[in-house]
């Protein structure tokens, strides 16, 4: 039996808190990609949203400490992609500081307005930045989505627990 909390106590959130509650949400993975003065760059996210169908919007959440944020922030375009339950690899070089994410073994190609496309993903979209708002030490990206391909095969990579998964039947 699960204990029941005083709710007349409050306690005050933390970053540890909100991490804590979070890894109780699983949440589809993705990653985000664009062209920088460098070369390509790119990170895994899992705060991808639809927002809006009409116009069709996206929005995901980038730290402004991030080695992409640079990128990001001026950038005009990026790269959203979906990615399958076969690329727990992938999700995790994305997501490590300091990897060289787009040599080997990471398969892409450079697609429409300077993007990377990342290749075997379940789906992609190429998206116009429309803004960036500030939300504490992060970015919210809000993007209109330009083009982009669904037909990838396969199952969603999902983010649980501090861990990549796969879902089960």
């Amino acid at each position: 039996m699960t204990a029941t909390p005083d709710l007349r106590t409050s306690r005050l959130a933390s970053p540890d808190l909100l991490r804590s509650v979070f890894r109780q949400h699983a949440a589809g993975v993705a990653v985000i990609t664009a062209s920088g003065d460098e070369g390509p760059v790119g990170f895994t996210a899992t705060s991808l949203a639809s927002v809006s169908a009409e116009p069709p919007l996206i929005s995901f959440g980038i730290g402004t400490g991030a080695s992409s944020w640079p990128a990001i922030s001026r950038t005009d375009h990026v790269g959203v992609h979906v990615l399958g339950e076969h690329q727990q690899e992938l999700a995790a070089t994305f997501a490590r500081s300091g990897a060289d994410r787009f040599g080997g073994p990471t398969a892409w190609r450079e697609g429409p307005e300077g993007v990377p496309v990342l290749d075997d993903v379940l789906a992609w979209l190429v998206c116009r930045v429309v803004t960036r708002v500030p939300a504490g030490d992060h970015r919210v990206v809000l993007a209109e989505v330009v083009l982009g391909d669904p037909s990838g095969a396969g199952r969603p990579l999902l983010y649980h627990q501090g861990r990549f998964n796969a879902l089960r039947e």
